[in-house]
């Protein structure tokens, strides 16, 4: 089965709209792995407009002392130095390399294989000196998988918003697009690379794309928390594991 990684994102952005501590973060990453999700991923930015390292190291300490079924922590982030040096102390599961934009609202693309790869190999080397599982964000395309190969990365996170674009358009478009998934899965098996996938995952596309071969893992935030508006969030990742159970 696919494992599911909460991410937690927009449960911050709420709280910070308003300010105080409600809703916490940390209550909606317990929610979420007592409902039987098997991680929780955040994503800090420099500007913290919602996520902050507080609100990591809180987490990373729920994590640490969970008693329920084994849970990850995967922090995504671009590899700045303050990320890098939160990442280092807290030794999380998993670590994701997302490119960031000046100004985007959320992530746009994944890293350009044109990205010289020279200082991301020393940065991957050294977290993965650490035991830290790293993944990095790219685009479904074979230049990408491979130049993520070429970075020591142990995961490649396929970006999933054009095929998401691609599902609203149709069934004969998701299947056009889902097949050049398949495409650049299967080149990250041959590479000896796991796969991971996010961003603009939902329960409707989501029934499809969980049949990526090699599928490890999704990390889906902001459809997630929308759906917990209306039904809870235990109950909403109760569904999203429903379909990513088939």
């Amino acid at each position: 089965m696919v494992l599911l990684s909460v991410n937690v994102n927009k449960v911050a952005t709420v709280r910070n709209s308003r300010g105080g501590a409600v809703p916490s973060v940390v209550h909606a990453a317990r929610a979420s792995l007592e409902a039987g999700a098997a991680g929780i991923t955040v994503h800090p930015r420099a500007d913290a407009r919602h996520i902050t390292a507080a609100d990591v190291r809180d987490i990373a300490r729920l994590i640490a002392h969970w008693q329920g079924a084994p849970a990850e922590l995967n922090i995504e982030g671009d590899p700045r130095p303050d990320w890098l040096e939160l990442v280092h102390e807290l030794r999380p599961h998993q670590a994701t390399l997302v490119p960031v934009r000046p100004f985007e609202l959320t992530s746009e693309a994944g890293w350009s294989p044109d990205t010289d790869p020279s200082v991301l190999q020393q940065q991957v080397s050294a977290l993965r000196a650490k035991g830290i599982r790293v993944s990095v964000f790219v685009d479904p395309v074979p230049q990408a998988v491979s130049w993520a190969q070429r970075l020591g990365a142990d995961r490649v996170e396929l970006y999933t918003e054009p095929y998401a674009r691609a599902f609203e358009r149709g069934h004969t478009a998701a299947r056009e697009s889902f097949e050049g998934y398949a495409a650049a899965a299967e080149l990250a098996t041959r590479l000896g690379l796991g796969i991971n996938a996010g961003h603009d995952l939902d329960l409707d596309n989501l029934a499809l794309f969980r049949t990526l071969p090699g599928l490890a893992e999704v990390s889906i935030g902001h459809a997630l928390i929308a759906r917990a508006i209306f039904v809870g969030l235990p109950t909403a990742v109760r569904e999203y594991l429903q379909v990513l159970g088939g």
